[in-house]
């Protein structure tokens, strides 16, 4: 059904984009059929981008991906210049009314041409696919170089209450969505391993959607990750699209073989001294369909209440049976700070924050916009980052 529904969205949304840029900028003839061909074979290599990497495979949907999810942005932002340019369409319809009927060599008995009014309404819409055109391309092209660049590395002090003063200065580095697939590999996993390592953080937190799939197909680009050095440990609970694969315990594995500890419904002390704070983690939501829930009461059983409670979980959305359990500090990734905007506010209509520190309750969020992408290689009002937490106690 989802399949369905987003084949015909997809569909309406090229339909629009023919009226526009094709039917309305050409006459009948060989031009429009050119150009309609070319538009339903970016639909066609659009959906292929989205429904055949699973069948046959991440390195070779590679091909198709780059291209297709490129159209799939550029679509995206050639549908809503347009849009905006349709109140300035309809202004200046008077004015293409207004052409008289027939140009002068028609009136003086020359050949058929045609009217004025034909022309006009050309020179119009040619006009305005012309300027959705190079917006749309201005503003993709802006958005991959900010996708593919190296993520900004962030900084952010957040005080907790109860937190021993011998932790003070301590610093989690927090990085998610990496989403490495057809369109992300080792070398991205590399230089994020890099600039964390460069920023010589404490602990390290990997709070979900590293891979978009398999064992199998993305381990090598994954390997780097063993690299990671923090004197308490490496993280790692799961995202949603851990549970993309068939087998989401492979990557569990994997993440343990590779010094990454994942946190499934458990928790650990972190000590300094005497001192110490309680890390928990919870699986993601979509864990519940392979029979692997989050289950909050059994990753915070037995921590002590004395102390402050750091806790991963992937979506922002599950605050709320944090702060119900006194959590102090929730730390989360998946919105992508919304990746491309104006698409964010759909995003933030259905989580709690969008990305930086906030409080719901008495619980502090923390979200990462990510250090990668998902679906087109575009981030427009939303740059990447991996964020360095300064602990520090709360007076």
């Amino acid at each position: 059904m989802f399949i369905v529904i987003l084949t015909a969205l997809l569909t309406l949304i090229h339909l629009y984009l023919w009226k526009r840029l094709v039917a309305d900028t050409t006459r009948p003839g060989r031009t429009r059929r050119l150009l309609t061909v070319a538009l339903v074979g970016c639909l066609a290599l659009l959906l292929a981008a989205l429904l055949l990497p699973r069948s046959v495979g991440v390195r070779e949907a590679a091909w198709l991906a780059w291209p297709g999810y490129v159209w799939f942005a550029l679509a995206a932002y050639l549908m809503l210049a347009l849009l905006v340019l349709e109140p300035a369409r309809l202004l200046f319809r008077r004015w293409v009314r207004r052409a008289p009927a027939r140009d002068a060599a028609t009136v003086t008995g020359g050949p058929a041409a045609p009217s004025a009014e034909v022309n006009r309404r050309l020179f119009l819409a040619r006009a305005g696919a012309a300027a959705a055109g190079a917006a749309s391309v201005g503003l993709v092209g802006y958005g991959m170089a900010t996708a593919v660049g190296p993520p900004n590395l962030l900084t952010v002090p957040v005080r907790l209450r109860r937190l021993d003063p011998a932790f003070t200065g301590f610093r989690i580095a927090v990085v998610s969505d990496i989403h490495l697939g057809p369109l992300a590999g080792r070398a991205h996993t590399e230089r994020i391993v890099r600039m964390i390592n460069e920023a010589g953080p404490d602990l390290v937190a990997i709070v979900g959607d590293v891979v978009d799939g398999t064992v199998a197909e993305l381990g090598s680009a994954a390997e780097p990750l063993r690299d990671l050095s923090a004197p308490e440990g490496t993280f790692f609970v799961t995202g949603n699209h851990e549970y993309f694969v068939d087998d989401p315990l492979s990557w569990l594995h994997e993440m343990e073989r590779l010094g990454v500890q994942p946190l499934r419904n458990e928790n650990t002390a972190i000590r300094r001294g005497g001192a110490a704070f309680g890390l928990a983690g919870v699986n993601d939501l979509a864990g519940a369909r392979h029979d692997d829930a989050p289950d909050f009461d059994r990753a915070l059983a037995s921590l002590d209440g004395s102390r402050p409670t750091v806790l991963l979980a992937h979506q922002p959305v599950m605050v709320s049976e944090a702060a119900a359990r006194g959590v102090d500090l929730q730390l989360s990734g998946h919105t992508h700070g919304g990746q491309m905007w104006p698409f964010h506010y759909a995003v933030r209509a259905v989580q709690p924050a969008l990305a930086g520190l906030s409080t719901v309750d008495d619980t502090q969020l923390y979200v990462s916009r990510g250090a990668g992408f998902w679906g087109p290689p575009v981030r427009i009002g939303a740059p990447p980052d991996i964020t360095v937490l300064s602990l520090s106690p709360d007076a």
